[in-house]
């Protein structure tokens, strides 16, 4: 049966009474409520005359309940019981839950997974639930505590913390380019796994004098792929250097060549307002890496 919402009183008188009847005072039901003693005593009377009939008397420095009063702070009770059990619920529930990530999947792949086992060392209890996507997801919409964006860091609505360069790089396999600096005359004769129709990567080809239709390349429309293959040593790759830094560390790409730029860059990007305290701890901890 649906419930006849119009038929009910006002929830501010019903909060009213509960709590005088609870603490058999308006001064403590006030102080409980945060709100005035003549605002606790008027929504009482307000309750009073919508339903006709007397609810509180006087009785000393207090008040007491008419028979019909008593009656309805135990049906009150018992509801604003159940609306508190409801909400701690929903409350414990949304604090066990695993702290939510955006980001794409190359990011997390080449930069975050490596690093996650000194996050769990440090938060064993704390789950993450990452959503690799290349969209740029509305954080509230989505229920997404924190994202991993790729720009200026300039977001409206948002707080943006810098985390990893992004700047373009060029790297391949040591067997592949050697210890020795490379010429633009080695680079112009050596195979390139690339990107197709990628404006950002050609422009940086270009800038170094080389001309991306003429190179002898493979295309795979993969960053991961790309990366993979050029650890094989299948020919030199253009990435940003947050998703090759790790590989760069371990001796498995060697950069040939970088861009100076700082701009854009990888960002934890999160609400403003306070956090859950699992969100917090994971926003720190990326930090922690810059």
């Amino acid at each position: 049966m649906p419930t006849d919402w119009r038929s009910l009183p006002p929830l501010t008188a019903l909060r009213a009474f509960a709590a005088t009847a609870e603490l058999r005072s308006f001064s403590q039901a006030a102080r409980v409520l945060n709100v005035t003693h003549a605002a606790v005593a008027q929504q009482v009377r307000a309750l009073e005359d919508h339903l006709a009939r007397p609810l509180v008397h006087r009785e000393g420095r207090g008040v007491g309940l008419t028979a019909d009063g008593e009656k309805l702070a135990e049906a009150l009770g018992e509801g604003f019981a159940a609306m508190i059990r409801g909400v701690e619920a929903l409350r414990a529930g949304e604090a066990d839950r695993p702290v939510r990530v955006t980001l794409t999947a190359s990011f997390a792949a080449q930069w975050l997974m490596p690093r996650l086992k000194g996050f769990w060392d440090r938060h064993p209890d704390i789950g993450l639930s990452l959503h690799p996507d290349a969209r740029v997801m509305d954080l509230r919409r989505e229920r997404m505590d924190l994202a991993i964006r790729y720009g200026n860091g300039d977001w409206p609505g948002v707080e943006a913390t810098w985390l990893a360069p992004a700047r373009l790089v060029i790297a391949g396999a040591p067997a592949l380019t050697g210890e020795r600096d490379l010429t633009i005359e080695d680079l112009r004769r050596m195979d390139w796994v690339l990107s197709p129709n990628w404006p950002e990567q050609d422009s940086y080809l270009r800038s170094l004098g080389l001309d991306p239709a003429t190179l002898s390349r493979t295309d795979i429309d993969s960053d991961d792929l790309a990366i993979a293959a050029a650890r094989q040593g299948l020919g030199l790759v253009v990435e940003s250097l947050a998703l090759v830094e790790a590989d760069v560390a371990e001796g498995r790409l060697r950069l040939v060549h970088e861009r100076a730029e700082t701009l854009p860059a990888y960002f934890i990007v999160n609400l403003p307002g306070q956090q859950r305290a699992a969100a917090r701890a994971f926003l720190g901890w990326l930090k922690s890496q810059v």
